[in-house]
């Protein structure tokens, strides 16, 4: 049996290739996923995935209605690592960064910020006005790690997928979870101010 717990959250915003990729990568670990899906995320879901709903949920062990404010992961007692939310959209930034908790994705993020647990927040979205930047400094401000995810090139991607990986490693990095199939920076090359100037 699979010991330890981790929410993941999935809304809206483009990019609903980060939480399908984060549940297959977790389903190779110790860590039992607990997942929640905006309403949004499902017309997301459509546009940018051949899942269907039930597809997305069969990627987790368990999964909840957004409505569903009762569920155990919406109590401090039931006991899990924390939450991600991949991608976190504008909406759901800014119900995080006020408290506001009227469906469970954000009672559960809430709960894992006043129980000092990790939540991160894969936001999406560009450019973004001073509300955004607000929010995600309150957000930050009270708990939040706030993680978009930004595509590193020293690795030399070949494909989305080995983008959209890389930005899930570095995410589950935060967590102390080790997937294994990122390349990660170790300065091979030591190039000098002499060889190439300022």
């Amino acid at each position: 049996m699979k010991k330890k717990r981790i929410i993941i959250g999935i809304t809206g915003a483009s990019g609903i290739i980060y939480g399908i990729r984060l549940l297959e990568l977790l389903a190779k670990t110790e860590y039992e996923t607990h997942l929640i899906v905006s309403k949004a995320a499902h017309q997301t879901r459509a546009y940018e995935s051949k899942l269907s709903a039930t597809e997305l949920y069969d990627l987790a062990d368990k999964h909840y209605s957004i409505n569903d404010v009762a569920a155990c992961i919406s109590s401090g007692s039931y006991l899990t690592a924390g939450m991600i939310v991949a991608p976190c959209s504008m909406r759901t930034l800014a119900d995080i960064a006020c408290g506001t908790t009227s469906n469970l994705l954000t009672r559960a993020a809430d709960v894992v910020l006043k129980e000092r647990r990790r939540l991160v927040l894969m936001v999406r979205e560009t450019p973004l006005h001073l509300g955004h930047i607000e929010n995600m400094k309150r957000a930050t401000e009270i708990g939040a790690i706030i993680a978009p995810p930004v595509p590193a090139f020293y690795n030399k991607p070949q494909t989305i997928e080995d983008l959209v990986t890389h930005s899930i490693g570095r995410v589950l990095d935060l967590f102390d979870i080790e997937i294994n199939c990122i390349n990660r920076w170790d300065n091979p090359k030591q190039d000098t101010d002499s060889e190439y100037g300022d």
